[in-house]
Order: C-alpha cells, then sequence, then structure tokens
C-alpha cells in the first residue's frame, strides 16, 4: 500500500451535504494509489438511510472511516446548536486524532471552519505533512454573508486560521479569486494550489426537449426555462430573479424556477405571493439520481455571487449546469472566476449584481436566440468533460500528492 494520507471534516458518507459527498467521491478515487483514512463526524442528513456505523472504525471501498460521536442538533434551530454540534466534533476528533495511526499527510478541511488549528497542531505533534484543503475561507464568508460582525472574535479566528495556514506545507484553493484573497492577507504565494471542486458527467448529462420527465411532470412544455439551482442563501441576491420575474410576467413563453432550500427561501415565497407572480415557482431540492433531469429542464441557469462573498468560496452548482449543457446566467461581479469562464469559454452570458435592467436583457436576449444557447450547452457540456469531470480532477490530486510526498 502507498503512503497513508488522513482526511479530517466533519462531513462524509452518508452524508447528503456536499462538501461530504465530494470528499466521498475524492477519498475513493484516491483510495486504489494511498491508503485513506477519514476522520468525520454524524451525518446532518441521510436521504436514503444507509446503514453506517456510528462510532469506530469501518471500511467502505478502500477507505478507512473513523467516525466520532458529537452533538447533532437541528442546525437550523440557533446558532448555540449550530455551535453546539461543531465544538463538539472539533473537540472529539482532537482527541481522537492524537491516537490514531501515523498518517505521511493530514488534510484539514473546513467543517468545522477551526479544523485548520488542529492541523497545525497534529503537523508538530505528529510530524506530518499538513494540507489545508478550503471550502470557503473564513472568517471573511461568515462576514460577508452576515453571520458575525468584524470585531475581536472575528480578528481572534483569523489570527489563528491564517497562522495555521501559513504553517501548512500547501494549501488548496478553489479558485484564483480565494489565492488573491489569502495572498491579500500575506499568505505565501507559492505555498497554494489550485484545484476545482468537480461533477461526475458520467451521472449528470444533458437530458434535453422532449425525453425530459421533469419538464413534463412541471408542465413546462417549450417555454424558455429559467433556473436557480441550490442553495438559496441571503447575499445570493435572488429577489433579483423575482424583480425579472415581475418585469417579464408579460413574455408568456418566459418562466422561472427556484429549487432547492435555504434562508432565503421564505421571503422569495412571500415575495412572489405578493405580486400574483404566476410566471415563477418555487420547488424543493431534487433526488440526487434526479440531477441530471433537473438541472437540464432549464434552457438558462443562474447563479448570482453578492460581491462581498467574492474570494470567499466558488459556487459549485457551477459544475453540475456545464454537465447538464445548459447555458449560465452570471449575476456576479467583473472580473470573478465565474464571470471569466462564462466570457472566456463563452459558455453563458454575465451582468453584474444590482443591474436589473441588464439581467432583463440578457434574459430576453437567451430566449429569442435559442440556436445561440445550443452552442453555448455544447460549450458548457465540453468544458465540464475536459476540465471538471471527478476524474480529470481527482487525477490532479493524484499528481498533487504524489509530488508532495516526493
Amino acid at each position: 500500500m502507498g503512503k497513508r494520507v488522513l482526511f479530517i471534516n466533519r462531513s462524509y458518507w452518508p452524508d447528503a451535504e456536499a462538501t461530504g459527498q465530494l470528499l466521498t467521491d475524492l477519498c475513493e478515487g484516491l483510495s486504489e494509489e494511498f491508503e485513506i483514512a477519514v476522520l468525520c463526524g454524524q451525518p446532518n442528513a441521510n436521504p436514503h438511510n444507509e446503514a453506517f456505523k456510528r462510532r469506530g472504525c469501518e471500511s467502505k471501498n478502500l477507505v478507512e472511516i473513523h467516525r466520532v460521536g458529537h452533538f447533532v442538533f437541528d442546525k437550523h434551530r440557533s446558532l448555540f446548536h449550530r455551535a453546539a454540534n461543531l465544538i463538539s466534533f472539533l473537540l472529539v476528533a482532537s482527541v481522537n486524532s492524537v491516537f490514531m495511526k501515523q498518517a505521511d499527510v493530514v488534510v484539514v478541511e473546513t467543517d468545522p471552519f477551526l479544523l485548520p488549528a488542529l492541523g497545525r497542531f497534529l503537523k508538530f505533534w505528529k510530524r506530518s505533512k499538513l494540507v489545508v484543503y478550503l471550502q470557503d475561507i473564513y472568517p471573511d464568508v461568515a462576514i460577508a454573508v452576515g453571520k458575525v460582525k468584524p470585531g475581536f472574535i472575528t480578528k481572534t479566528v483569523r489570527f489563528l486560521l491564517f497562522g495555521a495556514y501559513k504553517r501548512a506545507d500547501r494549501i488548496i484553493v478553489l479558485s484564483h479569486d480565494m489565492k488573491r484573497r489569502l495572498v491579500e492577507h500575506g499568505v505565501d504565494q507559492k505555498k497554494i494550489i489550485i484545484i476545482p471542486n468537480w461533477i461526475d458527467t458520467k451521472a449528470v448529462y444533458p437530458i434535453k426537449g422532449t425525453a425530459n420527465q421533469f419538464r413534463k411532470e412541471h408542465a413546462l412544455g417549450d417555454k424558455f426555462v429559467v433556473m436557480h439551482s441550490g442553495n438559496m442563501g441571503l447575499t445570493q441576491g435572488l429577489e433579483q430573479l423575482v424583480d425579472a420575474a415581475d418585469r417579464l410576467r408579460e413574455r408568456a413563453d418566459i418562466c422561472f424556477l427556484l429549487v432547492g432550500g435555504g434562508a432565503a427561501c421564505g421571503s422569495l415565497k412571500k415575495m412572489i405571493e405578493q405580486r400574483s407572480l404566476a410566471n415563477i415557482q418555487v420547488l424543493p431540492y431534487q433526488p440526487r439520481n434526479k440531477l441530471a433531469e433537473s438541472l437540464s429542464a432549464a434552457d438558462l441557469h443562474v447563479i448570482s455571487m453578492h460581491p462581498d462573498i467574492t474570494g470567499c468560496l466558488m459556487p459549485s452548482k457551477m459544475y453540475g449546469i456545464l454537465a447538464s449543457g445548459t447555458p449560465l446566467l452570471a449575476i456576479v461581479p467583473e472580473g470573478t472566476d465565474v464571470a471569466q469562464t462564462v466570457d472566456h469559454e463563452s459558455v453563458g452570458v454575465a451582468v453584474t449584481p444590482g443591474d436589473l435592467d441588464g439581467i432583463e436583457r440578457q434574459i430576453i436576449w437567451c430566449a429569442d436566440h435559442r440556436e445561440d444557447l445550443c452552442e453555448m450547452g455544447n460549450l458548457a457540456r465540453a468544458l465540464a468533460e475536459t476540465t471538471y469531470d471527478r476524474q480529470v480532477v481527482i487525477n490532479m490530486f493524484h499528481g498533487f500528492l504524489n509530488n508532495l510526498l516526493e
């Protein structure tokens, strides 16, 4: 067996949360070349009721899974309950990690966000190489979404985390925007590696036209469907889509779908009801095994980012959209990774946040130029296959780890 790599993250199989699914894909993809171990916690969501060992060690697809017990309160109840979940996992995982078998590399993610501090300790205690794998950059993202205000606590958190980043052997981020933010905070750019998230293009692929059952189930017919799929957060500015639907209510050929859930879902539903909009629907999250159909049902997919979020994260929904062969309407600041992808790869159209006239204009242009959108969709699918496919990115990880361990 090859070198031993230990990943630490609260979310892992059978958790349905995105970070857990991605980490499961990665670990199983690496397990044939490396000895992979995962230190993880209890799942927040197990929709298929898969059997798993709640505490202790088990093996699945060549991955050694060490699962610890901790509080599992409903994270939507209050900030206190969410904090109890994360802190209890951090404490129990810290104790367990000390007694685990020596690893050549320890990879810490950001669930919970203080894990890099644990990684820094393990680098010293275990004499392992340390990789910090950032899905988000804290405390910046928490400040940007309004969960906390800048002050003593955020300064302390930044001191702890950026101290760990500076002592890590490597830091993996998802985009150039995230790399720039770290460099601005004084992290050595030579340590930072960009490896994007991914999509399994064999599982998510274009299902267009009459073959799409999702369109049939929701009586979409031949309408031009503008869709936002995924989390509806407070800082995504999805109110702009409701405004666009309001402006375009006379265009009977255009309809809007908000698919998913999140903190802004309730207020969006109220806006739609108050304006009596019949051209926009809100639907729940779709099962993962129906993702290809639900994503392919759109003619135009929306990715929306608040300017304050730039550099804190990378919207992973983009990869599934590309794999479905659907163009993007990117409501994002100019110069961001998403905007540059849309422009350079010709996979959609972009507009800056808050430009309601521009959003309306782009939607109308897209609805009236479906042949152009078809070509954009073909380019989107090709980009997903060549750059963001699961195996392509896992191969990048293989190369990264081999270079690190030379």
